[in-house]
């Protein structure tokens, strides 16, 4: 969910430099991050700080609003061919990236081709691409393989869109990060301000035209209300809950959940629950290196995870601020299923130790890298390590900083080389409701999410849940991928918990969405 003056001017110089203080404060929304920002390019990393930091300078072909339905966005519309098989796309007239160069057909093939190497249901949407290509500056036209009625929604859903920036940079390959952060969005960041670990800065793009409907989740019109926003890293959760109480800082993201109850005591600050979807806890295995490339191995972790462990030691003892969910989809939603689930319901630290000793585990070491910087997933963290610990496992807690974390899962090294055997992380449950868009479960080996699990049932369920016929048909398929997830274990669900945001009162606009985003918040003088 942060000058010297010249004696000469004598007493009146102090009251303008207060005034000056106050319009920029005023004109400035000062936020918390959820953690530090690392990497600016939203398609090299999965991170949900980068994806935010996206949402502020990219723009998408398309959005989901509120409920889900898929809008135009960058877009004017689109045209289906009578085969379902070409689909033509037609830009809005007026679209500039932050170097005043217009958004062209070309770059937005080029992006869309750079996610599709990369995102999990970009993957899926590139091997149904036959060709792309430029009709005009401001029309392309995507020719397919085969049908993909889900195509305008994998462009623009919240969890990964295709966010367009010019061909430039957009034709770099997808395992290279990006680091000039170049969009069409409503904010430019400011590089020469960016101090990673300390201070990020975006700044009111003014050549950006928004569209004129009111915003609905991530669609939508998206004004920039305030000339400038500002990110500051705090660390300590105990000092961003003062720098909030004392008006220091505007915007809280993930504020912890133990100091719930202080911010809501504060008549500043409003503490309300802004994303629209419980947040998903998951603990990933490296299945490229011992001991985890063993699946006897991974089965007997997930017969010791008891999720109510989990959930409590980051939200508390609220019982409607969490709810265990033991399944690969999110609960509530269609696809939710706990077919051959009964392994996540053993909670037997015993009989967890016989499963590793039968699947002959001999003490090798475990390399469980956790962010002391994300109290949210710091906390499930080490619940793990206790857990491991218990069932008889040689554990080694690395705790470093949220980016570097992110940085170091992406080594397919040994863990004795910088590599690693676990990580958490958590996504909201939106990018779990479906069997295209699940992150954790992708299961195509090297080419998979960090810990690259190999699964090809999963993968040729996956596809098959593409050409379903009808709902019946997809939850059939649900429960058979649920079944087949629990066998082979490419993670562990942890349950889900709510994430409220805080942000002072004089903070206007803030809107229920999927993702935290800052277009359309002002904020009272």
């Amino acid at each position: 969910m942060i000058s010297r003056r010249p004696l000469m001017l004598g007493a009146l110089a102090a009251p303008l430099a207060v005034h000056d203080v106050h319009a920029q404060a005023a004109r400035t929304l000062r936020v918390i991050p959820q953690a530090n920002l690392t990497s600016l390019d939203p398609i090299w990393t999965t991170a949900v700080v980068t994806r935010n930091h996206g949402f502020l300078v990219y723009d998408a072909l398309t959005a989901e609003d509120s409920r889900g339905t898929v809008r135009p966005q960058m877009v004017e519309g689109w045209q289906i061919s009578d085969d379902r098989r070409s689909w033509t796309f037609t830009l809005r007239e007026g679209l500039r990236f932050h170097d005043n160069e217009p958004v062209r057909s070309q770059d937005c093939i080029a992006s869309i081709r750079r996610w599709s190497t990369r995102e999990t249901f970009g993957q899926i949407v590139g091997t149904a691409i036959d060709e792309m290509r430029a009709l005009d500056d401001r029309r392309f036209e995507i020719k397919l393989k085969r049908p993909f009625p889900l195509l305008a929604l994998a462009l623009g859903r919240a969890q990964g869109p295709a966010f367009i920036m010019p061909e430039r940079l957009a034709s770099t390959d997808s395992a290279t990060q990006v680091r000039d952060a170049t969009g069409s969005g409503p904010f430019r960041f400011l590089a020469d301000q960016w101090n990673p670990g300390q201070r990020a800065v975006w700044a009111r793009f003014d050549g950006y035209r928004p569209r004129q409907e009111q915003p609905d989740g991530l669609a939508g019109g998206k004004h920039a209300r305030v000339e400038r926003v500002e990110w500051t890293v705090i660390s300590d959760a105990a000092t961003a809950a003062s720098a909030m109480t004392q008006n220091e800082q505007d915007y809280w993201e993930y504020p912890l959940h133990d100091l719930l109850p202080l911010l809501r005591r504060s008549r500043d600050v409003v503490v309300e629950q802004r994303l629209l979807f419980g947040t998903y806890g998951c603990l990933r295995f490296n299945h490229l290196h011992p001991p985890f490339n063993n699946v006897g191995i991974r089965r007997a972790v997930a017969m010791a995870v008891d999720q109510r462990d989990y959930l409590r030691a980051v939200a508390g003892d609220d019982p409607n601020g969490w709810a265990t969910c033991e399944g690969v989809f999110t609960c509530g939603t269609p696809m939710e299923t706990e077919e051959g689930s009964e392994i996540l319901k053993t909670r037997n630290l015993d009989r967890a130790r016989a499963a590793l000793r039968e699947a002959g585990y001999n003490n090798e070491r475990v390399v469980l890298i956790t962010p002391s910087d994300y109290p949210q997933i710091n906390a499930l963290g080490l619940v793990t390590h206790d857990l491991l610990r218990r069932i008889g496992m040689n554990v080694e807690l690395v705790a470093t900083d949220w980016g570097t974390l992110v940085q170091r899962r992406n080594s397919r090294e040994p863990p004795d080389r910088g590599g690693w055997n676990i990580f958490h992380t958590t996504a909201t449950g939106d990018a779990l409701a479906l069997p295209p868009v699940h992150l954790f479960l992708r299961a195509n080996g090297q080419s998979a999410w960090f810990g690259w699990p190999d699964d090809p049932e999963i993968e040729r369920m996956r596809l098959a849940f593409l050409d379903a016929e009808d709902e019946a048909a997809q939850q059939a398929l649900a429960r058979q991928l649920n079944a087949q997830a629990m066998k082979s274990l490419p993670y562990v669900p942890l349950g889900y918990y709510w994430q409220p945001s805080a942000w002072n009162r004089r903070v206007t606009g803030v809107f229920r969405t999927p993702a935290t985003v800052f277009w359309n918040i002002g904020k009272n003088a």
